[in-house]
């Protein structure tokens, strides 16, 4: 998003909550710092994903003032993420899986989303799971896969809610300290 369409999506905001906009004047430093904040935070940003998002919030909010850049962002990754898998849905693909992982981990780690590969860490997970006490697996491990594929998909979230010249600077980085590490 460049700076013009932002101007256009804070004049929707302002028109939808004109007291948090009050004391801003055009061409005020103010109102020229809000506009390249906004700017530079939804940079990677396309116009009309971040208009959707503050048309819906507008439509959905019940406060009196303006949505902050993180309620934006939040919103954009709920709208562009609509089949985000719940806990209990990840872990009922992972029984699904595990129930044919005695002799075929593989494919059937092979067949899940990656967000949940990545909460099992491995096909040799599957396989474990194949060969556990039904009731242990149901209950305990069920439990503790829910709540790490959660922090997970918290992660990924705020992962994805950062502006991309934050992520590049994160990247870059952790390049640096895996080269460090070698």
């Amino acid at each position: 998003m460049n700076v013009h369409e932002t101007k256009l999506i804070l004049a929707v905001l302002k028109a939808a909550y004109p007291a948090s906009f009050r004391n801003l004047t055009p061409n005020s430093v103010d109102a020229n710092s809000v506009v390249s904040l906004w700017a530079e935070m939804f940079s990677g940003d396309e116009y009309a994903v971040v208009g959707a998002a503050v048309k819906s919030l507008i439509s959905s909010r019940t406060v009196g003032f303006s949505p902050t850049i993180g309620e934006v962002r939040e919103k954009i990754t709920e709208l562009t993420n609509p089949d985000r898998l719940t806990p209990f849905e990840a872990w009922r693909l992972v029984m699904r899986a595990a129930s044919n992982s005695g002799y075929h981990a593989q494919e059937e780690y092979d067949k899940l989303p990656p967000l949940v590969q990545k909460a099992l860490r491995g096909p040799e997970t599957l396989r474990e799971y194949a060969m556990m006490d039904a009731e242990q697996l149901n209950t305990v491990v069920a439990s503790n896969f829910r709540k790490s594929f959660e922090i997970m998909c918290k992660r990924e979230e705020t992962a994805a809610m950062l502006p991309e010249d934050v992520k590049t600077m994160i990247g870059s980085l952790s390049d640096k300290l895996a080269w460090i590490g070698d």
